[in-house]
Order: structure tokens, then sequence, then C-alpha cells
């Protein structure tokens, strides 16, 4: 077995400069060029991490209609969002590419033909600083509804980063059969699902897919806790009067494809956590099932993903 088959993966455990996107970019930044020295092939980071998750929702009414609390807190995450047209992303696309590490990372994006609509998008920039895919999350979860948009399917795509093929779901997704079956169906056996931040979401879920799929699968999760909240946001003394303790307090881990641990969730210390992940384990795992190969059985079941990007603005083709 050569070396060849061994991948060296990063989780970064971190909590945002939060509801602050250039220095919650910067400390990013860091962890890339830190994993990638220590021989990392690929980073990971948590659920909404730039500039964070929407925390003070459920905590300060916000199913509140037209209220001017509401409204004031969510033109500064608007504010705060990542527009990729804008560049946003153009310095750690860069880092990527001077440190030859792939990078998934949880954000807030605002895309220019959306208005001001956000939306929970897991980023996949390649090792040659390319953006290869942004993946908005296609449902919301219960408050999140509230300030972030639907998304589409056409982030549901995977990725070689050799020798595995990666994908990768945002938080409750990872709980969708379908989304699943779509990334196992594109040769997915490195899974990767981003997290704001709880080990009760991961501690039962990761080895449940690892042992579905086959595949490694790891959980970047976040940090926070009222600690994080800085006198500059606005509604500050109401957040720190309603939010208090930790509401994430990680849970990163990383499974085998037999569902036991190579990195058992991670709670309440924020760092940078490796785990060497071997892909002839992979086939190894493979042979009593396959989900998407000889148990599959397309003769009687098919999967149709619709992933077009979703846009309001229908472009007409151009005769050739």
């Amino acid at each position: 077995m050569g070396q060849s088959e061994i991948l060296k993966v990063a989780i970064a455990q971190i909590s945002p400069k939060w509801l602050h996107r250039e220095a919650t970019l910067q400390k990013v930044i860091d962890c890339v060029r830190e994993a990638a020295g220590k021989g990392a092939g690929l980073v990971v980071f948590g659920e909404a991490l730039v500039p964070g998750y929407p925390f003070w929702v459920e905590k300060t009414d916000g199913a509140v209609f037209e209220s001017p609390v509401q409204q004031e807190i969510f033109a500064h995450y608007v504010n705060e969002a990542v527009c990729i047209e804008r560049g946003d992303l153009d310095v750690l696309c860069a880092t990527a590419l001077e440190s030859k590490i792939a990078i998934y990372l949880g954000i807030i994006e605002q895309p220019r033909d959306r208005g001001r609509s956000l939306y929970c998008t897991l980023v996949y920039i390649d090792q040659q600083g390319v953006i290869q895919s942004t993946h908005r999350k296609v449902m919301p979860t219960y408050e999140e509804r509230l300030v972030w948009a639907n998304g589409d399917g056409n982030g549901l795509v995977t990725h070689s980063l050799s020798p595995f093929t990666v994908g990768g779901l945002n938080c409750w997704e990872n709980w969708l059969p379908l989304a699943r079956a779509t990334l196992y169906a594109q040769g997915e056996d490195l899974h990767v699902s981003v997290w704001p931040g709880n080990d009760r979401n991961t501690r039962d879920l990761i080895p449940m897919i690892a042992k579905e799929s086959r595949s490694y699968v790891i959980a970047a999760c976040g940090l926070f806790s009222d600690k994080d909240i800085t006198d500059d946001l606005p509604q500050s003394p109401l957040m720190k009067e309603r939010i208090k303790g930790t509401l994430a307090n990680g849970g990163s881990c990383v499974a085998a494809p037999d569902g036991s641990w190579l990195l058992e969730p991670v709670i309440n210390q924020e760092g940078i956590f490796y785990a060497d992940i071997d892909h002839q384990k992979v086939r190894a795992a493979r042979l009593s099932l396959d989900v998407s190969g000889h148990y599959s059985r397309p003769d009687i079941f098919q999967l149709e993903v619709n992933q077009q990007r979703a846009t309001i603005l229908k472009k007409p083709q151009k005769n050739p």
C-alpha cells in the first residue's frame, strides 16, 4: 500500500469573530495556513462560520413581524455576509493555492442576483485555489427560515481529492436520505458535514452515515457563547441580556467507514484536529454494502435531481 492511499484531513473547530466578516475570514486564513503546515490536504470549517450563525433569532423574539430590533440586526447581517462576486473570498482562495490545500467553509452568502436574501452556503475551494461549488442549504431549519432563504440543488456535487471523492452538506441536510443519496450516486467516499456546533447533533448521526455509506465522515462544528457578543454589534445589550452561557459546544469528529471513531466529538475546545484517512479501508468496507454500487439496483430505484442554480432572470439561449 503506497502513501498515496492516505489523506490527512484537518477539522478547524473555532468560534467566529461573531457577525464580523473580515475578522472571521482572517481567523480562517490563519487556520488554513496552520493546517497546511501540518501536512493536511483538506481543512473543514463549521456551518455559517463567516460571519456567524444567527443565534440571536431564537433568543430575541425573532418571529415578531416588522420588528425594528430584528430589522436592525438583519441589516447588519446582510452587510457582513459574504458576496463571492465582490471578491470576498479572493484572499482565502489565494491562500488555498499557496498552501496546496482544499477547503470546505460554511458562509452566509449574499449573491448579487438574489436581492438582499441570505443563503447558508457551503463553499468548496480546491487545492488550486478555485471555488468549485457553492452549496446553498436546501431547507433552513426552524428559526433559521426567518433570516435564510431556501437554497437549490446546484451545489449537490462531489469533487476529486485524490484518492477520495468528497462531497458536503450543511447541518440538518445530513438527515435527508435523498440529499445523501445524491452525493453517494456521484461516487462520494469522503462525506463532509458542517454544523454550528453541538455534540448532540453529531455523536449519533456521524457513525450512522459512515455505516450507511461505507465512507469516511467528517463533522466540523463551531463554538459560540455569550462571550462572543461584542459591544459594537447592533442590539448588543439586548443580546447580552437574552443570550447566556454556551450555545454551541463544538462536537467536531471523524468516523471511519465501519462507524468507529477516528476522532471522537471534541467538546468546548477550540483548535485544529487531525485524522489520517486510508482509502483502502473504504474499498474493503464496500464488499458487504455499496449503496450506489451493487446494492443500488438502478433497474428498480432511480433518483432525479434538479441541479440548476435558482435565479429569477432566465436568460435566453444565444443562437450558435
